[in-house]
């Protein structure tokens, strides 16, 4: 085993962990790889740090990250503390609703076989996290290495073809369809099927509404994107849910901040559902065609039989949506997130990748950062953790060193990790944090204002340090912005700083809000499309 760590430890580059980085850490390492589309090897103190790893790693469950995670008991390749027999022997029931995969290494000899397994299970099927636990008695032995030639799990046999007959149902559906709609997930991006759903939706004329998670897989440019679905999606997406007659689902695991009331969602749809997993088939919402498989081998085949749609009126009535209820936020003068996401994507002709925290901020971006691409938009979805954007711009940044790097953050969720200056100033790596800074848990907040009449409680921010001194102090480059027409120039000043992060401190109206908004739990028919009045103001209108 030592070999192997030995490798690691010279190609380790950025992702030394000190132990003060905690999840930040994980979540980088994870983030370049899954950026990429490709597999990340992981080494850490599993046990004495397990609250920290224990949320990077259900994050990538949730996503289909592909990460490989092995540990060294408790440590990977190194503080070998434990072996195969005694204490700490409980890691894997710790870690069985978090991971995949688990393995117990009991020999040496056993080594290249499970590495193998390990890299091939993360890997294929719905990709996700595996673990390699190798207590210190084994990484200690010495034996003679053998490739393995082949690699065969019996247990382990995960479908990639679609039935045909199934795909060809599918087809037929579509066919006789008035108003259909693909919704597309995360899965159609580990699958990389963003060309297919583009090709399946300009040959019938298809619409397509995405998932946080799956933005992206069409331009959002496209007269055939509805943006964003669910509780913080355009009123457009979901309005043609609520009265499509057949949904096609992509990759996509029906989650309640899209679903909101199960018992109103797409009442009036036949249901497609394309997933790899079989267990998220049927899981939430009954469908009619369950067809389980790759979601690029099986949209691939339903191209091939597939018949051409022209434009209908169902296709007519969406651009009425459009025009009707588009995204929208004041112009009085102030300084709205929503202008300063929008500057950002004109000022990188839309080609940055956007990384953001997780709050207010992380709708307005899904909203109004227009995805042309996979993978440029890069959010916690699942768990929803703060504290997740800057190690994952940073991950970003090394996987992608020639693009530009916008993490849109909160003042409360960049506090989380903002220790993460110190590697991104030390690696001279140029990543713009564009700090949403309404001194509130904005999110927090806007439920207290609209459902607890502005009871507020836990969420004032006022006492914060000052972002520009304190970026500064890392070594970075600070900016401060406290009026619409500064935020131009601040955004390209920070395209011209190639060789350490710049943080943008933007002073924004402190309690404006993310709409449309379905309340937790409601229908569509309840969307708030915008902020609705207070008692006082019903009162004197």
């Amino acid at each position: 085993a030592h070999p192997t760590i030995s490798e690691l430890y010279r190609q380790r580059r950025l992702w030394e962990s000190a132990a003060a980085e905690g999840a930040s850490s994980e979540l980088r390492r994870a983030l370049a790889e899954t950026i990429r589309g490709q597999r990340a090897a992981l080494s850490e103190k599993l046990y004495p740090r397990w609250a920290a790893v224990g949320a990077p790693l259900r994050w990538a469950l949730t996503v289909g990250a592909v990460l490989w995670f092995p540990l060294v008991q408790p440590i990977l390749f190194a503080l070998l503390q434990s072996g195969t027999v005694g204490t700490m022997r409980e890691l894997g029931l710790l870690v069985v609703q978090v991971l995949g995969v688990n393995y117990l290494l009991k020999s040496a000899e056993d080594i290249p076989r499970v590495i193998a397994e390990a890299f091939h299970i993360a890997s294929t099927g719905r990709p996700g996290p595996v673990l390699v636990d190798i207590p210190m008695d084994v990484s200690l032995s010495q034996v003679d290495y053998h490739p393995v030639k082949k690699i065969e799990i019996r247990s382990y046999k995960p479908t990639t073809e679609g039935h045909t007959l199934q795909i060809r149902k599918a087809a037929k559906a579509i066919a006789q369809a008035e108003r259909p709609v693909l919704y597309v997930g995360g899965g159609v991006i580990s699958s990389n099927a963003a060309a297919e759903v583009l090709e399946l939706s300009e040959k019938t004329n298809i619409p397509v509404t995405t998932t946080l998670l799956g933005k992206g897989a069409i331009p959002e440019t496209h007269p055939n994107s509805l943006g964003m679905l669910g509780m913080h999606g355009t009123a457009y997406a979901n309005y043609a849910v609520a009265h499509c007659d057949l949904l096609i689902a992509v990759g996509a695991r029906f989650d309640d901040r899209v679903t909101g009331k199960l018992d109103t969602f797409a009442t009036k749809a036949k249901g497609i559902h394309i997933d790899i997993d079989p267990a998220e088939i049927g899981k939430t919402v009954a469908v009619d065609i369950p067809i389980v498989g790759d979601c690029k081998r099986v949209l691939t085949e339903l191209l091939k039989v597939v018949e051409p749609r022209k434009a209908t009126k169902w296709n007519t009535q969406i651009a009425q949506w459009k025009d009707e209820y588009p995204l929208h936020y004041p112009d009085d003068g102030n300084l709205y997130p929503q202008y300063i996401i929008e500057q950002i994507w004109e000022a990188t002709s839309g080609q940055a990748i956007c990384v953001t925290d997780v709050g207010q901020h992380q709708m307005w971006a899904a909203q109004f950062y227009k995805c042309l691409y996979p993978r440029q938009f890069i959010t916690s979805g699942g768990l929803g953790t703060m504290g997740y954007g800057l190690p994952a711009a940073i991950g970003a940044q090394v996987a992608q060193p020639d693009k530009a790097v916008f993490q849109i953050a909160g003042d409360g969720s960049l506090q989380m990790t903002i220790q993460e200056l110190a590697p991104a100033v030390a690696h001279r790596l140029p990543i713009k944090i564009a700090i949403m800074n309404n001194q509130y848990l904005g999110m927090v907040r806007q439920w207290q204002e609209l459902f607890w009449n502005r009871r507020y409680c836990d969420v004032d921010l006022t006492a914060q340090p000052d972002f520009v001194k304190l970026a500064e102090a890392y070594g970075a480059v600070g900016i401060r912005v406290e009026k619409q027409e500064e935020v131009r120039d601040a955004i390209e000043k920070s395209l011209q700083v190639t060789d350490r992060p710049t943080l943008i401190d933007f002073r924004i109206a402190r309690e404006e809000n993310v709409f449309p908004m379905i309340p937790a739990g409601q229908s569509i028919e309840e969307m708030m499309v915008r902020r609705p009045k207070t008692r006082s103001e019903e009162k004197a209108a």
